[in-house]
């Protein structure tokens, strides 16, 4: 993730709760530093819900705020990292190891 996309969803997450940038930047960061450390480090494949409740609890010990706090910045910031996939897979399917959709209905010869 660049620094361009980090701070599009810091703003996202920003304008979408009541939180000040300071602390959902810190959340953000402290959570997605993880998401991509354990992306690098493993190839196991894990359950989003797993995935999330981990850097969840992670992003909880390592900023000290409040639970419910945590739970909504990253929730809403999973689900601009959703947003963002759905429309990579779109655009540049074979970005993300999907086939593309241009193929369909003809058979390999």
């Amino acid at each position: 993730m660049t620094d361009q996309e980090l701070n599009r969803a810091i703003q996202y997450v920003t304008a979408s709760t009541s939180y000040a940038r300071e602390v959902v930047a810190d959340i953000i960061n402290t959570g997605l530093g993880e998401l991509s450390a354990i992306g690098s480090q493993s190839s196991r494949r894990f359950e989003r819900a797993t995935l999330l409740e981990y850097v969840t609890q992670w992003a909880i010990k390592r900023t000290g705020q409040p639970e419910p706090l945590v739970r909504e910045v990253l929730g809403c910031a999973s689900r601009w990292l959703d947003e963002v996939y759905e429309e990579v897979a779109k655009r540049q399917p074979e970005a993300l190891g999907l086939a593309s959709n241009d193929d369909e209905g003809t058979e390999a010869v």
